[in-house]
This record gives C-alpha cells, structure tokens and sequence, in this order.
C-alpha cells in the first residue's frame, strides 16, 4: 500500500496486556516506516457496475432527503452533539480531512472531535479491548480491524444503514471486502471512505510518444516493449525496492498485481488468508514471472543488483532524465510525489493499468484504502457514518489531490487532473478489485517474511523455492 497513511502491518495479539503492548509498538515501528515513506517527500470476481455520470451525482441535501439518521442531522436533531473519531491521519492529511467534514459540521452541528497519531495501530485495539473506544475509527488496514469484528467489538454498520443505498453508491467488491466474520456470522464491520490504486505504469509521455512506444495492452505486448525499448539501447524499467527496515515491500505489490492477473480473485482470498501457501506453484508462478522481467538482461537500470540498494522513491526519477536513463515505473499514485518538480500531470508524464496476463482474469486494480469502524451506538454517531457513505465527504479532499474516492456518487469533475480521473474510472470499472494482500497478512508475514524473503531473493542470496519456503515460514511461524 501504498500511499494512504497509516497502511501499518497488524499481527495478532495476545491475550496479556503487556505483550499486546510490545508486539503491538513492534509492529508500529516496523510499519510506520513502510507508511512514511510513501507519504510525500516534504470477495466478488465480478465486474463491478460503471461510475454513475456526473450529472447523477447527489448534493448534501439530495442525499439527506427522506428518513434517517444523516436526514435527521440535516435538520439540525444532533446539533450540539458530539462524535470522536480516531485515527492515522497526521500533519498535512489531518488537515484534508478536517478540512472534508468542515461544511458538514457546520451544517449539521455535530463537533466531529477527530484525533490523529502515528501510533494508531499501537493503541487502538487497547483502547476498544479496554473499553475505551472512539465512536468511529479510521483503519488503514483491514486485517486489524478484521480481528476486532471476529471478537464482536465492532457494530454492524447494516444494522442501521440502508444496504440498497450502499449498494447502488459502492461497487460489490467494496462491500464484499468490508465484511468480515463476526462472533457468530459475517458483518459489514465498516465502510469505505478514500483508496488509492496501485496497478499503475508510469511513464514520460513526451519522450515516449516522440520515441513511437505505443501502449501494450497485453503481457506479451509489455514484454515486447521491455524487448524493443532495450534494442533502442535503453533499460525500460526503473525499479528500487529499498525502503529502510521496510526493504522489499515493492516487490510484494508487484506479486500481488500480478497474482491477481494469474489466478482468480478467489485464489487471491485463499493466499490472502494463508489457506494458499506461498510454495504453491500459483504462487510460484506469479513471483517468476515477474522475476523473468526484473532479471532480464537490459530490462532494468542498473541490472538485477541495483533493484534492492535503490530507495523506491528515487526510482523513478531517471525517466525525465533528458535523455531518460528508463521509460516505464509501476507503482501507485502516490509516486507522482516523488517526481522532479514542475512536472504537470498528462503532459509531462502519464499512467497505463499494468496489462492483462491471462485473459480470462481481466485487467484487475490493486488497492489500499481507509475504511471507518464505529464503535458506540448512538443516533448522531449514525448520521456521521451515514455521512461517511456519500461522495461528499471526501470531496474537497479529491479536490485537493491524491486520494480516490471509491463512492460512485463522487462526481468525475472533482477531479483536477484527468491522470487522477481515470485512476477513478479504472477502479470503477476493473474486473476485480482486491486489497493490498500484504496489509492483509499477519504481521509477521505481511511486514516479516514477506518482505525479507522478495528482498533475499532479488538480492541472489537465495533461489525462489528458497524464498517462498522462507516467506511461508511466517505464518507457519506466526
């Protein structure tokens, strides 16, 4: 994940306080390292419906019309109310987001008291163990909050919002990857507020248009551009999977995009989930087809030995080297930060989806994202969750930049540039949608063995079946 705040790794915690403490703060430490630097430098297999047009799109008031907890707020029955709200956002994102509830606090009365700290993930399965919840909580990652719903911490947010409503504003892998097993029966422990994609190609537009490349649609036609880029004397891929103590975390999203274009969303759940284990060959697969392409001789600058003494975020920088040193970068959005300055987004660099693989899978989006937990039930704390359904409540945020809004109510001019547009429209319409496996994992396999093991075999210091039996060892470990 990459690219949301606070996409920390989770491992399970133990029933004594102490220990949840310390595995808890390890994993903090471990993870935050992998959040921060991706921030700024200073279960459905079918095909999700279309973006609503724009003209569709429902304002506050529209969508406040008829019965309901967010029609009540509208009408000014919670004023002087007050919902508090946990989570990562910090520094520049707290702003966004404070900035994205202003009207509807103003509007409505209710004091949103938000609370951010880079020790969410730390804290906040103590505090609702503990009895001391927030009302709604802002989880990065699923798998922690998946791990309180199973305990029956959490509140079934269809016990209270209309399903049909959530169903015509969310695509079905959203839903489907917002419920969860609970202590007797799956929930829908949350729902989704801001994403970001991560199935994304990045290149010079210029350059690669007056070179004559043309966008491959197709695996073979990625190879075969890696193949004709190298004859014209150039690498095509810039790669860097260093990240400090987060070394190697790339490599996993690239496994993890092209596990989904290899397998079906079904087979992603079960590797997801630990039911698949590493050492399957479709997992094998996956990981050697991607080995194919980085240790190809001339595909990457710099060869195979640079891929893990290059920091990610330094990666892409050589394709607007003039001439570029490489042509083509995958990663997700939010690696437009860590470009040159002044660069301006469709002009001077652009995206194409990482093509498909095995036709029958489609062309799949990897994602991260933010989903809100509510904890303590009552009527005002209903109607900012409702609140949190509409596009609304992200909208100056999409306004701003930088995130996707994964509500089909959000309206397409929101968005100021047209490369941040179709990343919208290819999550809407991606023949499956899955979540960042590795945020997904354990711990000790999704920030552990998996970034050691992609890491030690990009390196040479062990072979493939080498390496998957080590990452596997995570969770027979774990």
């Amino acid at each position: 994940m990459k690219g949301l705040s606070g996409l920390f790794r989770q491992k399970k915690f133990t029933i004594a306080l102490i220990l949840v403490m310390a595995v808890s703060m390890l994993l903090a430490a471990c993870g935050s390292k992998k959040e921060n630097s991706e921030s700024s430098p200073s279960a459905s297999s079918q095909p999700p419906a279309s973006s609503p047009a724009a003209s569709e799109s429902a304002s506050p008031s529209e969508s406040a019309e008829g019965s309901g907890p967010l029609a009540d707020a509208y009408a000014g029955k919670f004023k002087g109310t007050k919902v508090t709200m946990s989570g990562p956002f910090v520094d520049v994102d707290q702003v966004k987001f404070e900035e994205a509830i202003k009207e509807f606090e103003t509007k409505t009365g209710i004091d949103i008291a938000y609370e951010g700290s880079k020790e969410f993930e730390a804290t906040i399965a103590v505090r609702v163990r503990g009895g001391n919840a927030p009302d709604i909580a802002d989880f990065p990652q699923p798998g922690l909050l998946a791990s309180l719903a199973k305990e029956g911490k959490v509140i079934d947010v269809t016990t209270f919002l209309d399903r049909a409503k959530l169903e015509k504003n969310y695509n079905k892998s959203w839903l489907d990857m917002a419920t969860m097993d609970g202590p007797s029966g799956k929930i829908m422990a949350g729902i989704w507020n801001r994403s970001s994609v991560k199935s994304l190609v990045w290149y010079n537009k210029k350059e690669f248009e007056a070179a004559g490349y043309k966008i491959p649609q197709t695996w073979d036609e990625l190879l075969a551009l890696t193949d004709q880029i190298a004859k014209d004397g150039d690498p095509a891929w810039a790669i860097g999977i260093e990240s400090g103590a987060a070394t190697g975390w790339p490599a996993t999203d690239w496994v993890e995009d092209i596990m989904l274009r290899t397998t079906s969303p079904e087979n992603y759940d079960k590797w997801v989930s630990g039911e698949l284990p590493f050492t399957d060959p479709i997992v094998k697969n996956a990981v050697q087809k991607m080995a194919d392409l980085w240790f190809k001789d001339g595909a990457v600058y710099g060869g195979r030995k640079s891929i893990v003494t290059t920091a990610f975020g330094d990666a892409p920088k050589v394709l607007f080297d003039n001439p570029p040193k490489a042509w083509l970068h995958r990663q997700a959005g939010f690696i437009t930060s860590f470009f040159p300055e002044g660069l301006k987004p469709g002009e001077d660099y652009d995206w194409f989806p990482l093509p498909s693989i095995d036709p029958q899978y489609g062309t799949p989006a990897l994602v991260s994202g933010d989903i809100y937990a509510m904890f303590n039930d009552r009527p005002e704390v209903r109607a900012v969750m409702e609140f949190f359904t509409t596009g609304e409540s992200i909208k100056t945020w999409v306004q701003s930049g930088g995130v996707i809004a994964p509500m089909n109510d959000a309206d397409p001019s929101w968005y100021t540039t047209d490369v941040e547009r179709r990343m919208a429209e290819f999550v809407q319409n991606a023949s499956a949608l899955r979540f960042d496996g590795s945020d997904l994992m354990p711990g000790a396999v999704g920030a552990g063995t998996f970034w050691k093991g992609m890491t030690d075999f990009v390196s040479g210091t062990v072979d493939l079946d080498a390496a998957l039996k080590e990452i596997q060892d995570g969770w027979n470990n774990g």
